[in-house]
């Protein structure tokens, strides 16, 4: 009995619904629409000054290096900064603190082979280099190339720009 009247609501709603003019339906279950989500707005490129290659870095420094194309290279100090950090296992930059390389403190300028109480091979020693910026840059590259019979193991840094801001680094921290 209860479904019959059950079924015999559900069919007064209807006809209600199909007899009610089309602003005024009473039982009709709430159409959902389709609404398009609103197109984000355009985002702005910041302004110039906070574009990072829009002006050159606070810590770029002017080199004198050139590349293999013959281009004049600048440095940044911040980038030299990390890329020395696999210099630090042998190397300091403080004055008189030799490790298992030489202090590097004053090394643009420096003769090879010259740190006190440092025992160098005869390689470097005897190749007649003075650290100029561009010397590093190219030494930096693949030292055993560069002087034959050093003892340095390093390999070497094949990226210019990274051996550029190790220069940079080296110049600004290491200055007497």
């Amino acid at each position: 009995m209860r479904s019959i009247i059950a079924a015999s609501a559900v069919a007064l709603v209807l006809a209600v619904a199909a007899c009610s003019p089309s602003g005024e339906k009473a039982a009709e279950a709430p159409k959902t629409e389709t609404v398009e989500a609103p197109a984000p707005a355009p985002t702005e490129p910041p302004p110039a000054a906070e574009t990072p290659a829009a002006a050159p870095a606070a810590t770029a420094i002017a080199l004198e290096i050139t590349d293999a194309a013959g281009a004049k290279m600048t440095g940044d100090t911040a980038r030299g900064q990390r890329v020395f950090a696999q210099c630090l296992t042998c190397h300091s930059k403080d004055a008189g603190v030799n490790r298992t390389g030489p202090s590097l403190h004053g090394i643009i300028g420096r003769k090879a082979g010259t740190v006190a109480n440092f025992r160098y091979s005869d390689a470097n020693k005897n190749s007649g280099i003075t650290w100029t910026e561009q010397e590093l840059f190219t030494y930096l590259e693949n030292p055993k190339a560069k002087i034959p019979g050093t003892i340095m193991a390093f390999v070497g840094i094949r990226n210019a720009q990274q051996r550029a801001d190790l220069v940079a680094y080296l110049k600004a921290e290491t200055a007497n």
